[in-house]
């Protein structure tokens, strides 16, 4: 009987000791580790994420600039006239398209760096001024892209003569502006596949109210 007090004694005493090293380590755990690693996970990966989407907002912003300063000094003269950018619609379009893309991507960039919670109409704002602002941009590299084709080929249907043969420096000028355009309308592109995963993978569709049925009453004879 003494034997089995001793035994009883001594298993009470081990569970003790073991159950107070239990929480001395539980407490001793750090903050983080607390916190749990898949919330850590979470909060690095959305930092990333957002760095990633402030630099990609920046890209355009310096393109498009680049692209605006090479159309706006894009002037020739010679022998056989002279020509500017001002005075083909197409270039001035482009002109104005590459402003407004720059300004919005430096806005853009400064809300998406500073951290905040996600919510429905912000990723809405985002979502439709990002795929308006790659319509405008896009629009700005085709038409001046069919520009560059005329002062290039000419059209004897209207009797456009080809420009580029005497004006090459002017054309070459419009060339760069025009590629440079076309690279701000790829990376506006990332930036709404971007904005629009945010807005449909975060924010479900809206539910749609069940239909109410006309209740009928039948009159057995």
């Amino acid at each position: 009987m003494e034997k089995n007090s001793e035994k009883g004694n001594f298993a009470a005493a081990a569970a003790a000791a073991a159950s107070a090293s239990a929480s001395a380590s539980a407490s001793s755990r750090s903050p983080m580790a607390l916190v749990g690693p898949s919330r850590y996970e979470n909060e690095v990966m959305n930092t990333s994420m957002r760095t990633a989407e402030t630099l990609l907002r920046l890209v355009p912003m310096a393109l498009g600039v680049a692209a605006l300063v090479v159309m706006l000094k894009n002037s020739q003269s010679n022998e056989f006239g002279s020509v500017s950018y001002s005075d083909l619609g197409a270039f001035r379009y482009l002109v104005h398209a590459n402003g407004i893309c720059a300004g919005y991507s430096l806005l853009s960039a400064v809300i998406v760096a500073v951290p905040r919670p996600s919510t429905m109409p912000r990723a809405w704002a985002f979502f439709l001024l990002d795929q308006i602002l790659t319509y405008i941009i896009l629009a700005a590299g085709a038409v001046s892209t069919e520009m560059l084709y005329l002062a290039n080929k000419g059209d004897a249907a209207v009797t456009w003569s080809a420009a580029c043969g005497t004006f090459a420096g002017f054309c070459h000028k419009a060339k760069t502006s025009v590629i440079i355009t076309f690279i701000v309308v790829i990376c506006y592109a990332v930036l709404s596949l971007i904005s629009s995963y945010r807005l449909f993978s975060k924010f479900d569709a809206p539910v749609n109210c069940p239909s109410k049925t006309i209740e009928t009453a039948v009159f057995h004879g």
